[in-house]
């Protein structure tokens, strides 16, 4: 299955689990009791929470799709195929730390190209750092749309 069609049916369970919750709350606060009331509105503002951090999430999904797409469009995405892989699938350990080191020194030669942080998350990636990799994919999304204005 598609990450993509994970990530919907992963995001269509957590609005129906809103809903679910966001009912209980109304029950709490119909319940007309203080402590009812009370908690009925700390039950309804997870959803709130939750429904933010789900559109932040798609809204960085989309923003990294579409400079994939772009850097595909360019032919720079980066390849790692010709590099070694253990037998779970992941990159070896250290052809992963010389790969990154490529994409450091590329990213150093050129601070304010999107393309080689993007290039640096996908390293990050490999190595198996994901904060780092969202991070610095951030980065990238940010260099690549001030570029666009």
């Amino acid at each position: 299955m598609r990450a993509r069609n994970v990530a919907l049916l992963l995001t269509a369970a957590l609005v129906v689990y809103f809903v679910l919750l966001a009912q209980r709350a109304v029950t709490l606060i119909g319940a007309g009791t203080v402590v009812g009331i009370g908690l009925g509105i700390a039950v309804l503002v997870l959803p709130l929470i939750g429904a933010w951090i789900v559109v932040a999430t798609w809204r960085f999904g989309v923003r990294t799709d579409r400079l994939a797409r772009r850097l595909a469009d360019e032919g720079g995405l980066p390849d790692t195929s010709h590099l070694p892989r253990m037998p779970s699938g992941r990159v070896r350990r250290d052809a992963a730390e010389q790969w990154f080191a490529e994409r450091r020194a590329e990213v150093e030669a050129a601070p304010e190209d999107w393309r080689a942080w993007f290039r640096l998350a996908h390293a990050y990636d490999i190595a198996g750092d994901r904060r780092r990799a969202r991070e610095t994919m951030r980065r990238a999304v940010d260099l690549a749309e001030s570029s666009e204005t």
